[in-house]
């Protein structure tokens, strides 16, 4: 006789940093209003130029921020865990976006909806402050981000990516292709494996197919460049904390 499948209790909404650090009172007032969603890999949550009903708080999982070239090449301008939200265009006045958003690490999120996003905003409360301190935070990431792409070694900027993403996950181990980081790096996938390689070789990561596992923190964080200090210091400056998060 088989054993009953047992599924697990659903993430509490406080596992977003953002609605962890709302009052109780605003926690409470949107509470019947947030939808739990899966986020699977590479669900697309949002296209290029959407107009976005839903804003997302991831509780776990990687969203990316992707733009598509005309030739069809792409690259990653920011990335999105349970420290923030996604969907920024529904509160910031412009509706839509020239960039897509496209899930990099399974999770799960709570979506609200627009109409219930612009009446937090309309009273101008809590939610609409850390909504503005995140755009703030992302802005900084987008700018860095284009930054590092400009002056920094592939290396570094390898470093960077799986530093940024180890943060926003609860292991040390990433489920992607060396193909998934040359599209969110806008590199070719040669390039990828032979700087995976050299960081393998080294000592600081192993490779499976489809499995990255970060074994040395500590000596990755040396080969970083300053690009991932400067997101991470504006991030912890704007944002609540982890312990607020609890």
């Amino acid at each position: 006789m088989s054993k009953p499948k047992i599924t697990p209790p659903p993430p509490s909404p406080k596992q977003n940093r953002i609605l962890a650090a709302l009052p109780a009172k605003d926690y409470d007032r949107i509470l019947p209003d947030l939808q739990l969603v899966e986020m699977p890999l590479n669900w697309k949550v949002s296209e290029s130029g959407d107009h976005v009903n839903y804003l997302h708080f991831p509780t776990s999982g990687i969203v990316s921020l992707m733009y598509t070239l005309e030739d069809g090449s792409t690259s990653e301008t920011a990335l999105v865990g349970n420290e923030g939200l996604v969907g920024i265009s529904i509160f910031m006045g412009g509706e839509s976006m020239p960039t897509c958003t496209e899930v990099q690490s399974v999770g799960q999120a709570y979506r609200l909806s627009r109409k219930v996003m612009k009446h937090e905003f309309a009273l101008g409360g809590q939610l609409q402050r850390l909504a503005l301190l995140f755009t703030q935070a992302l802005i900084s990431q987008t700018s860095q981000t284009a930054v590092c792409n400009q002056h920094h070694t592939l290396n570094q900027q390898i470093c960077r990516w799986l530093l940024m993403s180890l943060d926003r996950l609860s292991s040390n181990t990433l489920l992607i292709t060396q193909e998934a980081i040359s599209n969110l790096l806008g590199v070719r996938r040669e390039s990828v494996t032979q700087t995976m390689g050299h960081l393998q070789k080294d000592g600081l990561i192993t490779r499976a197919r489809g499995r990255i596992t970060v074994i040395d923190r500590p000596k990755l964080e040396l080969r970083v460049c300053e690009c991932y200090g400067v997101v991470r210091d504006e991030h912890e400056r704007l944002l609540p904390s982890k312990k607020t998060s609890k």
